[in-house]
């Protein structure tokens, strides 16, 4: 009876998902306002909580061991994919905040209090002063593909068959294509987006070739009845129980598999393509594809080698020695092509890159411990590097009433999608404003690892684990790598608190009044009259930034629930 009942409702959430995307589609093709994009946003982001609802109902499965199977095996469904689907949905859910309202807003003291703001209404004229509209207001089809795109996401966590990987992969992969490239006006970003393509398609490739010599060496397309076989490779090649079936041959095309989705991921040596997709196309764009793509390819490979490199350790060769591999080039490579990046969104590419090796070494040594520190260093990272993109993002927002001389900055493309290209236009942004430059610091800090912050606790859970396993020389490397990773984050801290600002206010605004009036229920209270002064970041940015910056800063206060919730689902999976 429990089964059925948890079956029904995964079910109801995949339906929820493909509903909602059939239901926007409608309403795209009946509508012929552009500005409709903030409602579709808001829209998806109703039916993103209403999925993470859907998901924490189904989320205690006491009676069942090891979760269940549904579609006739091609998904499952456990306690540690139920999870990553809610943090899915809750970091694709504050994503949308960056298109489903406006960046900035009025503020006057006197209807400042919460009984005003829910009684009043302001009206005010000049709007382009305060909300320029971006393009990402106008694109009408943007939370359409990143409902596709996380459709896809949640798939690929739950996939239990070779023919689901391809499908789900496939159908994440050409939603970060068109994504890439919805900003039509943009050269950089259609140039960006073909390059993502073409490259992607290379990967995918390999993906379906390591899946198709799988089966072809098994004869079976369920991951179950792989896992089985893998576990019996000893037995098989020393006794000679099947005749068919060769060790290397299925190392090989894990290998190979493997290898599509380190391409995916961007980890080196198979990361060139990321920096300069990053940095072309729009930022908005770029917190989507950084962090949500990641997660879903990462928690997949995090059971492909949980139930596949255990019993061949003890052979010579084990497919998992490439993504060790993979993890020493990107911690080396991540860290020291940093050190020359001038483009800030480069430079956040290669610290994705850097990370992802401390990543990838807690998934390859795959303890108890190690996943542990996976599963908390993939949640915690995720929430930093959102927190980072949505400073940057908010920093351009808040230097619209300001103007600079250098022409460096006027020669930059795609300043509109992109405000803040180079590290050197936040230089002196403290003294603009000193409270989003200390959430920026910390944030940059809990990259460094710096203690007490959250990203500190991470890297120790990595490298003690992989100190306990024996992994002394990578080791050695992850802490060097840090430790030099720290030259390019710091020189970003002491361009924004140190340098003198190149900003100065708009002489245009000087002198211009604004004016507006309050109203309630239609009915004129009093007219308002304000200056730039007024126009501040709006209150979704000022929460959302606040919100994971006191969890990257007070995680020392409150590390049992996170720490808790990662140990208890490593025992699950060591454990079922």
């Amino acid at each position: 009876m429990h089964c059925k009942v948890y079956i029904k409702r995964f079910e109801s959430l995949k339906a929820m998902l493909v509903f909602s995307i059939l239901f926007l589609l409608l309403s795209n093709a009946v509508t012929l306002r552009r500005d409709k994009s903030i409602l579709f946003s808001r829209v998806s982001i109703v039916i993103l909580l209403y999925c993470i609802l859907f998901a924490n109902n189904s989320l205690y499965m006491s009676s069942i061991d090891r979760g269940i199977g549904i579609y006739s095996g091609l998904f499952h469904m456990t306690t540690i994919t139920q999870i990553f689907h809610i943090f899915i949905f809750l970091v694709s859910a504050i994503i949308l905040q960056l298109t489903a309202f406006y960046p900035r807003r009025v503020w006057s003291e006197k209807y400042s209090s919460l009984n005003k703001i829910m009684l009043y209404n302001f009206v005010y004229y000049r709007s382009k002063i305060i909300n320029k509209k971006g393009e990402q207001f106008k694109i009408i089809e943007y939370p359409l593909i990143m409902l596709f795109i996380i459709t896809g996401s949640v798939f690929l966590i739950s996939t239990s068959d070779l023919v689901s990987i391809f499908l789900s992969i496939e159908l994440q992969s050409y939603g970060l294509y068109l994504l890439s490239t919805l900003y039509r006006n943009s050269e950089l970003a259609t140039s960006a987006g073909l390059t993502y393509f073409l490259l992607g398609g290379l990967s995918s490739c390999f993906i379906l070739l390591g899946t198709s010599l799988l089966y072809s060496n098994s004869g079976l397309t369920n991951l179950d009845g792989l896992y089985i076989i893998t576990s019996l490779s000893d037995i098989a090649s020393s006794e000679g129980i099947s005749y068919w079936y060769k060790n290397d041959y299925i190392n090989m095309s894990l290998l190979i598999l493997s290898v599509g989705f380190l391409f995916k991921i961007s980890a080196a040596p198979f990361h060139f393509w990321s920096p300069d997709v990053y940095d072309s196309i729009p930022t908005v764009v770029t917190t989507f594809v950084a962090i949500v793509a990641k997660i879903s390819i990462l928690i997949f490979l995090l059971e492909l080698v949980h139930y596949t490199s255990n019993s061949l350790f003890s052979m010579e060769f084990s497919w998992t020695s490439s993504l060790l591999t993979s993890s020493l080039l990107s911690l080396i490579i991540g860290t020291i092509a940093g050190l020359t990046q001038f483009r800030i969104k480069k430079l956040f590419a290669y610290s994705t890159i850097s990370h992802l090796g401390f990543i990838l070494l807690a998934l390859t040594i795959n303890s108890i411990e190690s996943i542990q520190a996976f599963i908390f260093y993939l949640m915690q990272y995720s929430l930093s590097n959102l927190n980072a993109f949505i400073i940057l993002i908010s920093v351009g927002f808040s230097l619209y009433c300001f103007v600079n001389d250098n022409k460096e900055y006027e020669e930059l493309g795609d300043k509109n999608n992109s405000p803040i290209q180079l590290i050197s236009q936040i230089k002196g942004f403290f003294y603009i404003n000193p409270v989003l430059s200390l959430s920026f610091a910390i944030t940059i800090f809990s990259f460094v690892g710096i203690p007490p912050l959250i990203g500190f606790f991470a890297k120790q859970m990595v490298l003690s684990a992989a100190l306990d396993m024996g992994y002394i020389f990578i080791t050695l490397v992850a802490i060097l790598t840090s430790v030099i990773s720290a030259v390019y984050y710091l020189n970003i801290v002491k361009q924004i608190f140190f340098d003198q600002s190149e900003y100065i206010v708009n002489p245009e605004l000087l002198n211009i009044d604004i004016h507006g009036n309050i109203t309630r229920k239609d009915a004129l209270i009093e007219k308002l009259t304000f200056n730039y002064k007024n126009i501040i970041l709006s209150s979704y940015l000022t929460i959302s930034i606040s919100i994971m910056t006191l969890i990257i800063l007070l995680f020392i206060f409150m590390p049992q629930e996170w720490l808790s919730m990662a140990n208890i689902l490593a025992l699950i999976l060591f454990n079922p």
